[in-house]
């Protein structure tokens, strides 16, 4: 966690310095590429040590099944590859590790670059394998049409401001990054001249990067002091289920899930801030005309905070991931999306029976929240009062459904995750 931690803050240090030294138009884009990788790759063997030929191993094997497979089985030998690979290295860990103690836990960057290879594997098949016709808007938008150099490949996956803790990006938006085209696409999107602009501006991160850094500290207070003070096993503790009435227990629940939430804020937002600091990230201008830097970020906190269905919540938590589930998985489904989808994201997260049971419950909460929105909610539109009670009920609803879903996320093994839920 120390390596963690120190690897992101040089992260950030590095990205400024990348930004206003290396920026397009002081460095090639060559340069730019080798100096991302090297420092990804340093980064790398600094927080996991021999660990660490893992991610090259994948990043290699994957680069040879790019360039000899052939385009129409690229994205399926790919995803089998990578998920493989991930899944033994996975399971290697129940080995070494007990539940919940990965003190050199380098899944986590293995587990970015299987999302990285798959979707540029995805991207390159819609690119060169199939017509414009047969995509969607989105899929046409991001196909790639020719395969990567050795060195832009190696760059998208292992560079510095993502290989330690993501978010994956697609490749077309990296690339136009690196060679600086990437704020023009977006501004370009804009009238300026009827803004009464001359000419383009020049959104800063600056702005954003503060203001992320101040939720990433404010996360680092809470994880210091919640967490601990809210332990998640203590919902199984056998005095406090024999004496805790059933709503105090919900209650509890809820309390202890929010209090395992810091760690995740802190670690995607200061993910999220060091790509910003790099000039990466920026997404366009809003409907108040001010810039936006959140291409990249992986969660909405006050959409997931509020949330009033189990759709809204889990579409602001992990955004990027849920986003590389829809692309390589719901969108190419050819039976039952849904069930695949959560059924591929509880594998890619590993062999703890907790993710199953998370993720296999996640897919009776999601229909059960389909069938209720679709038959119920058009009764309740008809008044202000009675639409603010809706949500209000659907808010608890969803916050306690999360709940009950994920913790055994948190617990990992059997036995706790049976005995919380009997």
């Amino acid at each position: 966690q120390i390596n963690f931690v120190a690897c992101q803050l040089f992260a950030l240090l590095a990205a400024f310095w990348f930004r206003i030294y290396l920026g397009p138009s002081h460095a090639s884009s060559a340069v730019r590429h080798a100096f991302a990788t090297l420092f990804g790759i340093y980064f790398a063997v600094f927080c996991f040590g021999w660990y660490s030929i893992h991610l090259f191993v994948l990043v290699m094997m994957n680069y040879g099944i790019m360039n000899t497979a052939s385009i129409p089985n690229i994205h399926r030998y790919s995803f089998v590859v990578a998920m493989g690979y991930l899944t033994l290295c996975h399971i290697s860990r129940i080995y070494i590790f007990h539940y919940g103690i990965l003190t050199t836990d380098f899944s986590g960057p293995l587990m970015i670059i299987t999302q990285k290879i798959t979707t540029l594997a995805c991207q390159l098949h819609d690119g060169i394998g199939r017509q414009a016709e047969e995509l969607t808007a989105e899929q046409n938008r991001l196909a790639v049409k020719t395969r990567p150099s050795l060195l832009e490949y190696l760059s998208y996956l292992l560079n510095f401001m993502s290989i330690i803790a993501g978010p994956c990006s697609n490749y077309k938006d990296y690339i136009a990054f690196i060679e600086g085209r990437h704020v023009h696409m977006k501004l370009l999107e804009v009238n300026w001249k009827q803004k009464g602009y001359d000419r383009l501006p020049d959104p800063s991160p600056t702005g954003a990067v503060m203001y992320k850094l101040c939720i990433t500290l404010v996360s680092l207070v809470l994880f210091l002091t919640l967490t601990k003070n809210f332990p998640m096993a203590y919902i199984i503790d056998n005095e406090f289920l024999d004496k805790t009435p059933f709503l105090s227990r919900l209650g509890y629940l809820y309390v202890v899930t929010q209090a395992a939430k810091p760690k995740y804020y802190f670690a995607w937002t200061l993910a999220d801030a060091v790509n910003n600091a790099a000039g990466y990230g920026f997404s366009g201008v809003d409907e108040r005309g001010a810039f936006r830097w959140d291409l990249l970020s992986n969660l909405n906190i006050w959409n997931i905070e509020t949330a009033t269905s189990f759709k809204m919540y889990i579409e602001n938590w992990n955004i990027q991931t849920a986003a590389w589930l829809k692309r390589v998985c719901y969108d190419r489904a050819p039976w039952y999306p849904t069930a695949l989808t959560f059924i591929l994201s509880a594998l890619w997260h590993g062999i703890y029976p907790g993710y199953y049971f998370t993720f296999l419950t996640g897919i009776l909460i999601t229909l059960a929240a389909r069938a209720i929105r679709s038959n119920c909610r058009h009764y309740f539109l008809s008044s202000v009062p009675l639409k603010i009670a809706y949500d209000v009920a659907t808010w608890v609803v969803t916050q306690l459904a999360v709940c009950y879903t994920v913790a055994p996320f948190v617990m990992l093994a059997v036995e706790p995750t049976v005995k919380f839920y009997k």
